[in-house]
C-alpha cells in the first residue's frame, strides 16, 4: 500500500496536452461535424493501443465498473487502467481530499492495471492522470458505469460525473456513464449489456482524439436506459432540469431509514421505516436521514425524457453550461454519428 498527498496541479483550467502535430508546428484539423462511424478500436499492436483510465463512485468492486473493464479488456483494443474508490462514494459530488493523504492499494483485475484508493472519485481521477501511479497520462478517462441515471441537476451531486469532470479540468478527454437501474426490474447482468452499448461511443471518441478533432472545452455524460437489451439507439440531448425535492427525517440509528442507491434513482432496497417520535430522542444527540419527498421533472427535459423513451443519450456540457443540442438517432448498437451545432 502506498500513501499519496495531493499537491496543486500544474495544469490550468481547460489546458490540453500538446499533440504531436502541435509540437511539430503542423496545423491541427478543424472540428468536423461528425463522429465517424466506428465499432471499437481493434487490430492494433499493443504499443499502439490507446490508454483508457476507468474510475467510478460506486467503488472498485462495483458490478458496473467490472462490466465496463471486462468489455474493454475483451475488445483487446485498449490498455486498461483502473483507479477507483476502495468503497462506495456515491453522491459525493466533486469533493477532494486535501488535508490528509490517501491510501493506494494494488488490486487484481484481469487484463487491467488497477488500484483502489481511499479517496473520492475526483481524487482517483486526479491520481490516475498525474503520473504518480501510472507511467503516462491516459488518452481517455471513463467514469462508471454508475448504478442509477444521472440526468438534469443531479449531475451536480454525482461522484460519477465528477470523476469525468476532474479529467476535463486537467485537459484530458472524459466520459461519465450511468445505467438507469430500477430496483426489482434491473439485473446485474444488465451492466454487461450497458458496457457493450458504450463501446461504439468510446471507439468514436478515441477516433476523434486521434484525428485531433475532439471538441475542446467539453466532457460527455452518457445515460443508458433500463431496458438496455432493447434500447432504441443513440441521441445527443440537452441537459435537463430534473431533480428530487429532499427532506429530512428523524431516525433512531444510522442504519434506519433506507438507502439511496444512486444520485438519481429513488428506488430503495430496504423498506421505509416509520418516523421516530422526537420525544424519544435525546435533546443533545439526534440523527436525521435525508430522504426523497418528490420528483420534479419537466416534460420538456430532453435528457430525462429520452432516457424514459429507451434511448442511450449524451448531454454534452461545459462545467454546467449547455453546449450541444439534440441530434440524430441511430439503430441500437450501431456506431454513433453525432452532429454538433
Amino acid at each position: 500500500m502506498c500513501i499519496f498527498t495531493a499537491l496543486p496541479s500544474q495544469f490550468a483550467l481547460n489546458s490540453r496536452r500538446p499533440t504531436a502535430d502541435q509540437l511539430a508546428g503542423r496545423p491541427v484539423p478543424p472540428l468536423s461535424l461528425f463522429f465517424p462511424a466506428m465499432d471499437g478500436v481493434t487490430g492494433r499492436s499493443s504499443d499502439e493501443r490507446p490508454t483508457v483510465l476507468v474510475t467510478n463512485d460506486d467503488g472498485i468492486d462495483a458490478p458496473g465498473l467490472r462490466a465496463l473493464v471486462g468489455a474493454l479488456v475483451a475488445a483487446d483494443g485498449y490498455r486498461v487502467r483502473v483507479c477507483a474508490p476502495d468503497s462506495e462514494k456515491s453522491a459525493v459530488s466533486h469533493s477532494i481530499t486535501w488535508r490528509h493523504p490517501v491510501a493506494v492499494k494494488r488490486v487484481d483485475i484481469d487484463g487491467a492495471e488497477a488500484f483502489a484508493v481511499s479517496g473520492t472519485p475526483a481524487d482517483c481521477t486526479s491520481l490516475g492522470i498525474s503520473n504518480a501511479i501510472f507511467s503516462s497520462v491516459p488518452d481517455l478517462v471513463l467514469s462508471g458505469i454508475n448504478k442509477g441515471s444521472n440526468c438534469g441537476y443531479h449531475t451536480v451531486y454525482s461522484g460519477t460525473v465528477a470523476g469525468a469532470r476532474e479529467a476535463f479540468f486537467n485537459g484530458v478527454p472524459s466520459v461519465s456513464m450511468s445505467y438507469d437501474w430500477v430496483g426489482g426490474k434491473s439485473k446485474v447482468e444488465d451492466y454487461t449489456l450497458a458496457a457493450e452499448a458504450c463501446l461504439p461511443i468510446i471507439g468514436a471518441i478515441l477516433d476523434r482524439i486521434r484525428n485531433h478533432s475532439y471538441p475542446n472545452g467539453s466532457f460527455l455524460n452518457v445515460d443508458l436506459p433500463t431496458d438496455i437489451a432493447n434500447h432504441k439507439g443513440y441521441k445527443l440531448t440537452e441537459q435537463g432540469r430534473s431533480f428530487f425535492v429532499m427532506g429530512w427525517r428523524l431516525v433512531s440509528s444510522e442504519m434506519q431509514g433506507g438507502q439511496m442507491l444512486s444520485t438519481m434513482t429513488m428506488d430503495k432496497d430496504v423498506a421505509e421505516l416509520p418516523d421516530m417520535d422526537a420525544s424519544t430522542m435525546s435533546a443533545e444527540h439526534r440523527l436525521f436521514k435525508r430522504e426523497v419527498r418528490k420528483s420534479q421533472v419537466d416534460d420538456s427535459d430532453m435528457d430525462h425524457q429520452c432516457l424514459q423513451e429507451g434511448y442511450t443519450f449524451r448531454p454534452s456540457s461545459k462545467i454546467g453550461c449547455l453546449v450541444y443540442l439534440i441530434t440524430s438517432v441511430h439503430q441500437p448498437y450501431s456506431s454513433p454519428i453525432f452532429i454538433y451545432s
